[in-house]
């Protein structure tokens, strides 16, 4: 039995119990739905509005396979349409039926809390060409849109979610747990193939009553939700607010780090609001309705995090268990739960709260990096910047940006060096009849990399400044920033090393530090290159400079094909002649070869020159022994 109840949904051999096929008043499949409680059957509402007032749910997985069917009607106010906003976001589609006759509590599932990214996950859909049900396979690709729904991808084109499939429930494929209800199926212009889903969370805030009946750790610690008697959740730091919003948006950076002191009420009650409204189970309908009275930019997207934990007072191995269990990484639980994670290579967004507060920092540093460089995002927050949240900033930040720059620094000297000058070797032997011109590419290259090179002078010279530097100001590790004397020492200290030049110069602008007395101001930096625009412009120039050379390669390979078959025929013509001349034929032969010898040399000519030739010696006869 798996951990949620009812039959385990890994066995592709098996029908499951949960699953209900549902029928109208007219007898045509409505829908699908999942069997929660003995009396209970979760469907969407659109499924319900197909069916008209008559519903009948059928049981294709009873134990004594014999299909029973049985009355069922919207259950009290249970019962959440569809409605879309100005923008055709869609919310809600959730309903529950309750059944005229209760079925074996053996052959129910209860929906399960689980952070599943990139994971394979299935439904059992009843589409028409299939009425007895059939196992669709989809990949998990993120959240979108403001209700929380979840964007599925098919596995194959044939297994795109379709009418009959509405209702169906989405169990994870690794450990059988049901994790959320498909809503629909899409192909859109382009001919892309997408189904969405509900997962638990969202539909347990669209229908509070069925939270007995989901199970599995939430995605937001208890201590970290607003209480009556904590700070006023009227306090509001926008700028906090507005730049926690973009980091669980996605905004392209890995690592976060902040400082929220103890008697920082404003930020400590941002924060924990910026956590509540990333939660698809925790926000309000008021916050993520898209005329929202809360200042533009602070609303951070529903599933923004997959788990947020408040390290204070807690074990570096029982946070590592906590994000083992959201991942959903039961098997072999001998194991310790960090080398699980580190085995499963799944990630998460991760919010970590009081980093500095745990009973074993160093262990939990030796945690987050694990995860850091497994590819999961990281928003971490101390409450003070002591030594722990430097060696955190040098640990996760500063040195793999480095080493982040390095790696960048690498590939363009291949780009500009070996690579350049293995185009430029073909670009010598052959015209590039139909080649883009990477001329371009090339010189932005080398402009990228003379830029990073720029920039590493600058940093080296700035770190061999030393007590011109502050060593508490938290700076961005490719970043100093200008002190401003007369405002409060900021304590947000937003790291992010890929942040762009614009941004920057505007956090420059409105905040500050105060320098500590005694001490010079800090020097400031020149523009900081952005690391991401210049990951694309290498990916960029890397495939077409592997695309030139392939078709420079394919040029030089007919070279060499029509230089044999020149030579071939050459020999032939001569054997024909028997020691006779023919000068007209002798021209084309010298044209030909003299276009082959030429570098660079231009096919399409030789080519031409080539087939007169060919052609010639086959109208006098020598070429039938070819």
């Amino acid at each position: 039995m798996a951990a949620g109840g009812g039959d385990p949904a890994a066995s592709p051999m098996k029908t499951p119990s949960w699953a209900v096929r549902i029928r109208g008043a007219d007898g045509e499949i409505a829908g699908a739905g999942i069997l929660l409680t003995p009396h209970q059957v979760l469907t969407c509402a659109h499924v319900v509005d197909r069916a008209e007032a008559r519903l009948t749910a059928e049981f294709v997985g009873a134990a004594d396979h014999s299909v029973p069917a049985v009355p069922a009607r919207v259950d009290g106010t249970a019962y959440v349409p569809e409605t879309r906003d100005a923008d055709g976001d869609p919310s809600g589609d959730v309903a529950l039926l309750r059944l005229e006759r209760p079925r074996p509590v053996e052959e129910t599932v209860r929906l399960h809390r689980l952070s599943a990214p990139g994971r394979e996950v299935r439904m059992y859909g009843f589409p028409y060409a299939h009425n007895g049900g059939i196992w669709f396979r989809s990949t998990v690709v993120g959240g979108c849109g403001r209700d929380g729904q979840v964007q599925l991808s098919p596995v194959s084109p044939g297994e795109l979610a379709s009418p009959g499939c509405s209702g169906a429930g989405v169990a994870d494929s690794r450990t059988g747990e049901v994790i959320g209800m498909v809503l629909s199926g899409q192909l859109d212009q382009h001919g892309n193939r997408f189904s969405f889903m509900s997962p638990a969370e969202t539909i347990a805030r669209h229908l509070p009553g069925l939270k007995p009946h989901i199970v599995g750790p939430t995605a937001v610690d208890e201590r970290l939700l607003p209480t009556d008697d904590g700070p006023s959740p009227d306090l509001l730091d926008e700028p906090f607010a507005q730049r926690l919003a973009a980091w669980l948006r996605d905004d392209g950076s890995q690592v976060k780090i902040s400082v929220v002191g103890p008697g920082d009420a404003a930020r400590a009650a941002t924060l924990r609001r910026a956590i509540t409204l990333a939660d698809r189970e925790l926000r309000t309908a008021v916050s993520v309705d898209r005329a929202s009275l809360d200042p533009p930019g602070t609303v951070p997207s529903a599933g923004g995090h997959d788990l947020a934990v408040d390290a204070s007072g807690v074990t570096a191995a029982e946070i590592a268990e906590r994000i083992a269990e959201r991942m959903g990484l039961w098997q072999h639980p001998e194991d310790p739960p960090l080398d699980r994670i580190r085995a499963s290579r799944a990630t998460l967004n991760l919010v970590v709260v009081g980093v500095d507060e745990a009973i074993d920092p160093l262990p939990l540093l030796d945690l987050l990096e694990v995860l850091r460089a497994g590819g999961s995002r990281l928003l971490l927050v101390f409450r003070t910047a002591g030594d722990c949240h430097r060696l955190a900033r040098d640990r996760l930040l500063t040195r793999p940006a480095r080493e982040r720059r390095a790696r960048l620094v690498e590939r363009l000297r291949d780009l500009t060096g070996p690579l350049a000058e293995d185009l430029h070797e073909r670009l010598a032997s052959v015209v590039p009849h139909g080649l883009r011109p990477l001329d371009s590419d090339l010189v932005a290259a080398h402009a990228a990399l003379a830029d990073l090179l720029r920039a590493d002078d600058d940093g080296e010279r700035d770190r061999a400044g030393g007590p011109d530097l502050d060593p508490d100001m938290d700076r961005d590790p490719d970043r100093v920033r200008h002190p401003e004397p007369g405002r409060d020492r900021d304590l947000d200290r937003d790291l992010d090393p890929e942040r762009d030049r614009d941004l920057d110069r505007d956090r420059r602008a409105d905040r500050g530090h105060d320098q500590e007395p005694g001490r010079a101001p800090a020097r400031a930096a020149g523009p900081v290159p952005d690391l991401g625009r210049y990951e694309r412009l290498a990916d960029r120039v890397a495939g077409r400079l592997a695309a030139g050379v392939a078709e420079l390669d394919r040029l030089r390979d007919r070279r060499d094909e029509l230089a044999g078959r020149l030579r071939g025929y050459h020999v032939l013509h001569q054997h024909s002649l028997q020691g006779e001349e023919d000068p007209a034929v002798d021209d084309l032969y010298l044209r030909a070869h003299a276009l082959l010898r030429a570098r660079p040399c231009d096919v399409r000519a030789a080519e031409a020159a080539v087939d007169a030739y060919t052609r010639r010696v086959d109208d006098h006869g020598g070429g039938d022994a070819r």
